[in-house]
């Protein structure tokens, strides 16, 4: 399998919920409000024998008239048409922005080609509430998209691909897993975000949950050593791929 991170970028965010990119050549985090956290936005795409996965869609920002999402699939040789699956490990705006853009006639799919995944009692959910984390014209989009296929709890969704709900960061948040030729993938969204979250316990104040969500992080770091899993960390700024077989 070939893993390629997408950053858009470094962002503060505070409690507003307010994603404001970061330049850390001239920015400090101590000129933002009280509270912000400095994360990078980073989807991914993987490549199997048999898919081209997207893992999340980032905040939508263009560069231009193109999404730069595109921009950062064209520079590691992927097309928006070779896209055949994109998995949303929750509905939060900055993990979803990314799968439609705008055009005069309305939302199109940004990846025409592929089906797009997502838990249903997540779906059902983020339509349901007037949270700032959620955008509602995408999610009215997503929700009656003829390529989109809802999960009902833990899905074999190919030979390759395991999704399970895991409901700690918000409340049907799912993990994912992509394992093929003896390597395995493990993608935690909003519940793994970072590498020092899995190697340090603490309950996280944004977390729906933070006791399930700091217990699932334990389960799995201990998990993944003898299985030798790789992590994809959508918003750690040094470490977006971490091979946990590797003595580091």
């Amino acid at each position: 399998m070939v893993i390629y991170p997408l950053s858009e970028g470094k962002f503060t965010v505070d409690q507003t919920k307010v994603f404001v990119p970061f330049d850390a050549t001239n920015d400090k985090l101590t000129d933002r409000p009280a509270g912000s956290l400095l994360v990078e936005i980073q989807p991914f795409v993987v490549i199997t024998s048999g898919d081209v996965i997207l893992l999340d869609a980032g905040l939508g920002y263009s560069v231009g008239a193109e999404l730069q999402l595109y921009h950062q699939l064209k520079a590691v040789g992927v097309q928006p048409e070779q896209v055949t699956k994109v998995i949303l490990s929750h509905l939060h705006k900055d993990h979803i922005g990314g799968i439609a853009y705008a055009a005069q006639s309305g939302l199109h799919p940004a990846f025409p080609n592929a089906n797009y995944y997502v838990q249903r009692e997540e779906l059902s959910y983020a339509l349901s509430t007037s949270s700032s984390s959620y955008i509602p014209s995408l999610l009215q989009w997503l929700s009656s998209y003829e390529r989109l296929v809802l999960l009902d709890g833990p899905t074999q969704i190919n030979d390759a691909i395991r999704c399970e709900p895991s409901g700690g960061h918000c409340l049907y948040h799912q993990v994912i897993w992509i394992a093929e030729n003896g390597q395995t993938i493990f993608y935690g969204g909003d519940e793994a975000p970072q590498l020092q979250q899995m190697k340090h316990r603490f309950v996280a104040k944004y977390d729906k949950d933070g006791k399930r969500a700091m217990e699932l992080r334990a389960k799995w770091w201990q998990q993944s050593e003898p299985e030798k899993w790789t992590f994809l960390f959508y918003h750690d700024i040094a470490n977006a791929v971490y091979h946990r077989y590797v003595c580091r």
